[in-house]
């Protein structure tokens, strides 16, 4: 599997953890320090945004894949702009369809990629 196949592989591992709730995987792919910053401009680290997952604040309820773009790979560096049509009720909310655009860094690591940082918007 070539380094770009390896990110766009793991793009797509994490939306189908966030709707199957597998904090495992999650807690697998996402760095530690990983930071989500929300289209609301809030930035949410890692393990605030899992245990939201957890206990149900956040559910992701389907993730449809739109468009994989803008992949660049550098090195032990990449990053891509995926877009899918997200289902889900967050924060207490009513159920929503939003078609949110994830701009999402990647670092190597000695035994494979992990998602960095993550940027939320619409498309």
């Amino acid at each position: 599997m070539t380094d770009e196949e390896a990110i766009i592989q793991l793009y797509r591992d994490e939306n189908e953890a966030m709707v199957r709730k597998n904090i495992n995987k999650l807690n697998q792919i996402l760095a530690p320090s990983m930071k989500l910053t929300h289209m609301t401009g809030y930035v949410q680290p890692k393990l605030e945004w899992i245990d939201q997952i957890q206990n149900e604040e956040m559910q992701y309820l389907s993730s449809k894949e739109d468009a994989i773009k803008d992949i660049q790979v550098n090195g032990k560096k990449a990053s891509l702009v995926g877009q899918n049509q997200v289902q889900a009720k967050i924060w207490g909310g009513g159920t929503n369809t939003w078609c949110l655009q994830m701009k999402v860094f990647f670092a190597k690591k000695t035994d494979g990629w992990v998602i960095t940082d993550q940027v939320a918007s619409t498309y």
